[in-house]
């Protein structure tokens, strides 16, 4: 699995979330506690975009039905769904952050 650029660091704010595509995958991409994670952009339940959500903790809020989904592990934590999301390894190289797709 190759190593793909998908934003500058300075593209995420300390606890925000944006969405980025590569080919035909949405990923949202994260900024927490200086950290950088990156899941699936997609809820598994009503298939919301997760990027439109709010970051609460290490969680992001699913917008369309509230669930909230673990950064870390893509665990769902509560909500209508118990369906957990992908995660994706994540480096930092030059200022810009690299995803494992």
């Amino acid at each position: 699995m190759p190593w793909v650029a998908l934003a500058s660091l300075t593209d995420l704010a300390e606890r925000n979330v944006i969405g980025v595509a590569h080919e035909k995958l949405r990923i949202a991409l994260y900024r927490v506690e200086g950290c950088i994670f990156a899941t699936s952009d997609t809820c598994p339940h009503q298939h919301a975009r997760l990027s439109e959500g709010e970051v609460i903790g290490g969680f992001v809020e699913c917008p369309a039905h509230y669930a909230l989904f673990d950064i870390r592990t893509g665990r769902c934590e509560g909500g209508v769904t118990d369906r957990s999301i992908s995660t994706y390894s994540v480096k930092l190289e030059e200022g810009r952050v690299f995803v494992m797709i």
